[in-house]
């Protein structure tokens, strides 16, 4: 009963067979530290940490368990600790490029059914990064649902919302306040048992309030919001997988004002339909929107039917997605060369070793 509190269901124990048939155990992780995990078990939560063989194996950050994976793990419920041994295919993953100059993925949340994309409804209120939130969302599998919070703070709270459906493409939005609790109903049916929603959105949003709202507990610290800028201030400093009393899971995550880019290609499509719809109606196929003839997109600008903002934001995703892909290119060419260098050498020292033992 424990594991099915927190998403497991016959669709996961099918997967899991092979790994119980080794006398491992499953668990899902629910908080990730440096270099060890807490994992909830049938025993409990236990501290774990990678077996060595999974460290080594594991040639991306990828590959290595994130909050909301489910894993394969040796249990020692008398020490309180576990060994992870393997990890389950994802059903989903919100991804984004780690923060410096690498590029690496950084896995968010993994397993998520839906992902509450939270926008403060104040002067910090921002449609360019909503769009970016949602092109991520889409490419993660999961489905994206906005949510206004702060809706006390709004003089204007339908145009708001008028705003988000603008960009949203059928995305379902709602407007919630946690000081006045309202709207909060509205999204109770997204954590129904089982569920899993991680709750994604730029520092001081007013995610751990609503996570205590859902949770109806303080689990969460909360900070108040600094009057310069209407900005909240940053609280939650880790992700961490929660359960909701009525039975779904909720993963709470730390603030990210600038999120980067991850492979969003399809997530692009989904989020920009409108635009990609228009470009196929232009004279050119390879056509930049910006002073080809016959441009379908910049009729379109031109005619008030597409926001200029909307269609530069585009470009900049754009670029940013087609950077990453050759910086990842070039990426895989050096591994692809060290791999080789590597097997050269091995072929070299066993070829050596023949010789001596022919001598």
């Amino acid at each position: 009963m424990t594991l099915v509190k927190y998403g497991w269901n016959e669709t996961w124990e099918r997967q899991f067979e092979p790994f119980r048939d080794k006398g491992l155990e499953p668990g899902r992780v629910v908080l990730e530290h440096k270099r060890m995990y807490r994992v909830i078990t049938q025993h409990g939560e236990l501290l774990s940490e990678l077996s060595g063989k999974l460290r080594y194996e594991a040639e991306e950050r990828e590959q290595l368990p994130a909050v909301g994976d489910w894993v394969a793990v040796a249990a020692r419920p008398a020490e309180g600790r576990a060994t992870i041994h393997a990890l389950l295919p994802r059903k989903s993953k919100f991804s984004r490029k780690s923060a410096g100059v690498e590029t690496t993925e950084q896995i968010v949340a993994a397993n998520v059914d839906t992902v509450f994309l939270v926008n403060a409804m104040n002067q910090d209120f921002n449609m360019r990064r909503l769009e970016r939130y949602l092109v991520l969302a889409w490419e993660s599998g999961a489905n994206p649902v906005i949510v206004l919070s702060k809706a006390d703070l709004c003089d204007d709270v339908d145009a708001m919302i008028a705003q988000a459906e603008s960009i949203g493409m059928g995305v379902p939005v709602h407007a919630v306040s946690v000081e006045a609790q309202s709207g909060i109903d509205e999204l109770l049916p997204y954590v129904s048992a089982g569920n899993t929603v991680a709750l994604l959105g730029s520092s001081g949003v007013g995610k751990s309030s609503l996570v205590n709202t859902l949770l109806g507990v303080e689990a969460q610290k909360v900070s108040g919001i600094r009057e310069a800028d209407g900005r909240g201030r940053h609280t939650t400093t880790h992700r961490e997988l929660l359960t909701v009393p009525g039975g779904g899971i909720v993963v709470d995550t730390p603030g990210m004002r600038e999120i980067q880019m991850w492979e969003a290609s399809e997530g692009l499509s989904e989020s920009f339909e409108d635009i990609e719809s228009l470009a196929g109606r232009c004279q050119f196929a390879d056509c930049s929107h910006n002073r080809e003839p016959n441009c379908a997109v910049r009729k379109a600008v031109e005619a008030g039917e597409l926001e200029e903002g909307r269609l530069a934001n585009y470009r900049k995703l754009l670029s940013e997605l087609a950077y990453l892909a050759r910086k990842e290119e070039a990426k895989v060419k050096l591994q692809e060369k060290k791999s080789n260098k590597k097997k050269s050498q091995h072929s070299t020292t066993i070829k050596h070793r023949s010789h001596e033992v022919n001598l």
